[in-house]
């Protein structure tokens, strides 16, 4: 295949790759977006897409924001602002599903860096997380519920504290807990802080009957969803009011049932919008109802058992009676040990009598394995006299057994001598399946990592290393004792590496947050190969980090190529320095340089400048010096020319516009404001501004805040303002047809830019570069300029400038043959303002002038012509006399109608 052929079969290869890449990106089970250094998105995969229901478009630059709950975003952006000097990142957000509903994902972005360490792009992807959030959240719950318990707390305490727990995981929906009282007729509040004040008090108490959410959950025993406030027959009417002011608008209560089928209560959520709950949402309530119900019984248990001890002064036989009668298993023992008393319900669950119970009998109905550590721990709280819990399974008469919290009160006389002990058995067998639940998924999330392909180590807070995945093992050869063996660091990493990472890593360590080394492996096959390791911390509830996870990543191919695309990087540089020489300016005039030291001295400051100048004189290069020159270099420059955009579109083009603000506004979009936000906007021809459009860029220049087409609410924007025009602004002004206050405003430093005739001394620096720059691109070369040239070029008045000068240089670099450039007197001749006409110069003016007032009325009354307010009664000339003028001067009224009204 020789070299044509191979450059044709190129471009069809590299696009059949990317297209395979995309598809790979797009498939892969996870969001997965890539965006530029500042943070920009530039892409977002399907899946991204499909989950969000965002379109590429929608989703670029800032617009992926709005897919992440407004109470993440600002901690999310804080965090990867903290971390855009190229540190990888981690960190969990709720995301918007196309259907509203928001899901916890765990975001994680990496970032793709050049030879000097700079970030050149960020990856990302994301990985939905809401069951194991939502997992972690029942069971944090869980423990500091029975914390709580263990610690004496009140039941209204652990109750807000369970509420609290699960308002995290469902805000801004919040939950609460009804109690019923002893006449089984009402519920009372008994938790949830983040539930309205006004709400509570209007609906407590709540009757327990076939109407309503909780008392209607109460009182048929089962799960009551109310997915519209607002319509749903099931709920009173004197209360939808008070509910929709009170931010709610959905509902759903779980009753609160014992074993026995006795309702405790429910367990309410009250949701912010619309919605019927997900099967996670119930099983999050079902969850949370189930440890409520836990903590009432227990805490009912130990009200119970409080009042029975108070009673024991009176009558042993009441206290037995009270002990009887208690919906717990309770017991009684002796100082020295031996079981005095158990209550009816222990005998009814365990089938044994009180004779066989009595003393030490009730040994038989402990588990076998239970039974030793059991008689240890009671051993120790009889030596030691003080209160005790241990955790035992108990046999029920039916020969089943189920796990049981037991705990131990000590009870002493006024002497302090220890009278006897009092004892309760909480049923927790629920949780202990739950319990063995997560460590299961534990067990199933290790077999998940070893079927990963990248190598993964997980380490204690010290950095020991624990635990080692399939791909680890094998790529080193050892085995999982090995891992935790001492040594282990020493044995697979290059001890160059050690040495040079050492303090490094230790201070990682101590500073608790992610990072990131480099350093060779060695395979089992005694080769040593570079690989990327980047360390994430998984932190305990008081952001403790209790485990580190290393995932090691082979970069030994990019190492050894880094070396070798140095230098070919280095040259590509130099290669796109020397072509991007034509944004240059170009010359040495007094005149020029000059406006190069304003320009030295504006750049650096925020005022807006003004840029007089003929057209062609190189306006844009001024501004997009000072741009280059200034704080804001790395951000947008944005150019728009105003004369060249229609009036009717030039609000939406610069300020942007909502969805359905007008016919054909299909989507929201970012005007040139926005998107020139943290930069320079550069403002053309802006003496062509309609007068409206003068008004709102007055506003941007006073307020600093745009407002969007159809939005009800503005837009800070940062963004400094460069204008240019060549029309006399002060003539303009004087005539009505300019903002006397916009121009002081444009007006704060203005630079006059000199036209060609008056900075003469520059046209053979600038003949030079442009045919240096043409005969480049055209593969030609010119040793010599005519001389005949030269003088017409330094006598003619050049009223296109540069842009004309251009123009024709590019004609003689094409047309002239030889090594010597040639210039055609006629191309110039027709151009020359002292061949033309004076009268026919003063008719062009006067046309141009006439052009322009028509096309501003038409502007103001959005192109109509005739009729009350139309452009002819606002000129004060006749309909007929007013079209014949528009035919005459070429001039387009359509292009004046206003987008909403087509």
């Amino acid at each position: 295949m020789n070299a044509r052929e191979s450059s044709e079969t190129l471009p069809g290869e590299i696009l059949k790759s990317l297209g395979e890449l995309r598809t790979i990106i797009d498939t892969i089970p996870a969001l997965a977006w890539s965006s530029a250094p500042d943070g920009c998105v530039d892409f977002v995969n399907r899946r991204w897409q499909d989950y969000t229901g965002q379109s590429r478009e929608q989703s670029q630059g800032s617009g992926w924001e709005a897919a992440i709950h407004p109470e993440d975003l600002p901690g999310l952006l804080s965090k990867w602002e903290e971390s855009r000097d190229c540190v990888a990142e981690r960190c969990e957000a709720r995301l918007r599903r196309f259907d509203g509903v928001f899901r916890w994902f765990s975001l994680r972005r990496e970032p793709l860096l050049d030879e000097s360490g700079s970030v050149t792009r960020w990856f990302g992807t994301g990985i939905d997380i809401e069951a194991i959030r939502q997992r972690e959240t029942l069971h944090a719950a869980e423990q500091r519920t029975l914390e709580l318990i263990a610690d004496g707390a009140s039941l209204k305490e652990v109750l807000d504290q369970l509420c609290s727990s699960m308002d995290v995981q469902v805000a801004p929906s919040v939950t609460t807990v009804l109690l019923r009282d002893a006449d089984r007729e009402y519920l009372w509040h008994g938790g949830g802080l983040g539930v309205p004040h006004e709400w509570i008090s209007a609906i407590i108490p709540v009757p327990i009957a076939e109407d309503g959410l909780c008392g209607r959950a109460a009182f048929l025993k089962e799960r009551v969803i109310i997915p519209d406030v607002a319509t749903d027959p099931k709920w009173p009417d004197e209360y939808r009011e008070i509910a929709i002011r009170n931010g709610i608008r959905a509902a759903w209560s779980e009753p609160i049932v014992t074993k026995d089928d006795e309702v405790l209560g429910t367990f309410a959520l009250y949701s912010h919008e619309l919605r019927v709950p997900t099967e996670e949402d119930l099983a999050l309530i079902q969850g949370a109802g189930h440890i409520a119900r836990i903590a009432i019984e227990r805490q009912r248990s130990q009200e119970s058992l409080t009042a029975a001890l108070e009673k024991i002064k009176n009558s042993e036989a009441r206290l037995r009676q009270v002990i009887d009668t208690i919906p717990t298993l309770a017991w009684c023992n002796l100082p020295d040990g031996p079981n005095e008393f158990l209550n009816k319900r222990w005998h009814e669950y365990t089938g044994l009598s009180p004779e066989e119970s009595n003393g030490w009998g009730w040994q038989v109905a402990i588990h076998p394995d239970d039974l030793p550590p059991l008689m240890e721990r009671w051993s120790e709280l009889l030596a030691s006299g003080e209160s005790g819990e241990m955790e035992a399974r108990l046999r029920r008469h039916d020969g089943s057994y189920r796990w049981f919290l037991i705990r131990v009160e000590p009870l002493r006389d006024e002497t302090g001598r220890l009278l006897r002990w009092y004892g309760t058995s909480t049923d927790i067998e629920g949780l202990k399946q739950t319990e063995e639940k997560l460590r299961e998924e534990e067990r199933e999330l290790r077999r998940i990592t070893d079927a990963i392909p990248q190598a993964i180590v997980v380490q204690d807070p010290s950095g020991a290393s624990m635990y080692a995945n399939q791909a680890a093992l094998e790529y080193t050869g050892l085995t999982a004792e090995d891992v935790i063996s001492p040594g282990f660091r020493e044995r697979i990493f290059h001890p160059d590496d050690l040495e040079r990472l050492r303090d490094f890593r230790r201070l990682a360590l101590a500073r608790g947050l992610p990072f990131e080394i480099e350093q060779r492996a060695l395979r089992k096959d005694g080769q040593y190969r570079w690989f990327l390791i980047r360390y994430n911390p998984f932190c305990n509830e008081k952001n403790e980090v209790i485990r580190w996870y290393a995932t090691g990543t082979d970069i030994d191919d990019r190492v050894r190529a880094e070396e070798r695309t140095r230098n070919e990087n280095l040259a590509l540089r130099e290669q796109i320095d020397r072509d991007s020489m034509f944004e240059d300016i170009v010359g040495s005039s007094e005149e020029l340089r000059r406006v190069l030291r304003q320009v030295a001295k504006v750049a650096s400051s925020d005022s807006t400048v003004l840029i007089l100048g003929e057209t062609g004189t190189g306006k844009e290069l001024i501004a997009r010096a000072i741009h280059k020159r200034s704080n804001r270099a790395e951000r947008a420059f944005i150019a728009v020319n105003c004369a060249a955009i229609p009036p009717s579109l030039i609000a939406s083009e610069l300020f942007g516009h909502e969805k359905g603000a007008f016919t054909g506004a299909t989507q929201k979009r970012l005007g040139r404001f926005e998107s020139a936000n943290g930069g320079t906007i550069f403002l053309d021809e802006v003496g062509d501004l309609p007068a409206d459009i003068q008004i709102a860029l007055l506003r941007v220049l006073q307020e600093r805040e745009i407002e969007r087409i159809g939005a009800s609410k503005p837009i800070p924007v940062d963004v400094r303002i460069l204008a240019a025009t060549h029309r006399d602004l002060n003539l303009l002004a004087a005539e009505g047809r300019f903002r006397q206050d916009l121009l002081y405003r444009l007006n704060v430093v203005p630079i006059k830019m000199p036209s060609l005739r008056e900075r003469a001394d520059d046209i053979p620096l600038l003949v030079e570069y442009f045919i240096g720059r043409f005969g480049k691109r055209v593969g030609k070369k010119f040793r010599t300029i005519d001389k005949r040239t030269l003088e017409l070029f330094e006598t003619y008045s050049w009223p296109g400038n540069i842009r004309e000068l251009q123009n024709v240089i590019e004609r003689a670099v094409i047309l002239s043959e030889g090594d010597a450039i040639l210039v055609d007197e006629a191309w110039l001749a027709g151009e020359s303002p002292q061949s033309r006409d004076p009268k026919i110069a003063l008719n062009e003016v006067l046309n141009r002038q006439e052009k322009e007032m028509i096309e501003s009325v038409l502007a103001e009354t959005a192109g109509r012509v005739s009729g009350l307010g139309g452009a002819a009664e606002k000129l004060g000339i006749p309909t007929r006399t007013l079209d014949s003028k528009i035919k005459r001067l070429g001039i387009n009224k359509f292009r004046f109608k206003d987008p909403q009204s087509v």
